[in-house]
């Protein structure tokens, strides 16, 4: 244990904006904590990934490199350049599987070389034996799973 004085300097959190001044107004902080697991939630066509790619676009902005893990295979990159994205220095993975997916987040994460890492979306992970299932087979909680062990994993690997 330490006194909280000792550790006060450690309450300053770097941030990275998320290109909205109200938002990072709004979040107290100045923006997106670094170093954190962050998920934005809400309806379909909410800017959830508008969101995520304005950020992507500030931490570029101020030198960071940013990884972009397509799980939807929907990235327009068109509308990413129209929002400032630099498409040429964001690494771009489109995974086949969910653990795919998070095996190539972890190493990423792992490398300590990224500044902002995007997985759009969650729901979009598919475990391996769900995609090579038959249709119609129940495997209940499957994703849950899969996502409760990456977690772990990436709070672990990130914290370093």
């Amino acid at each position: 244990l330490q006194s909280s004085a000792r550790t006060k300097k450690s309450w300053k959190v770097e941030t990275v904006s998320t290109g909205s001044l109200s938002l990072d107004i709004a979040l107290g902080i100045g923006g997106l904590p670094k170093g954190r697991i962050i998920e934005i939630y809400g309806p379909e066509s909410s800017g959830k990934t508008t969101l995520a790619l304005q950020t992507i676009a500030e931490a570029q902005k101020k030198g960071g490199v940013c990884a972009f893990v397509d799980a939807e295979h929907a990235l327009d990159p068109v509308y990413a350049r129209k929002l400032g994205v630099d498409l040429q220095n964001l690494l771009i993975s489109q995974p086949d599987t969910g653990e795919q997916a998070l095996e190539i987040t972890d190493t990423l994460v792992r490398s300590g070389a990224i500044d902002v890492l995007v997985i759009d979306s969650v729901a979009a992970l598919t475990p391996k034996a769900e995609i090579e299932g038959e249709m119609g087979d129940s495997l209940p909680g499957m994703q849950a799973r899969l996502m409760s062990q990456a977690l772990r994993k990436l709070t672990g690997s990130i914290s370093r």
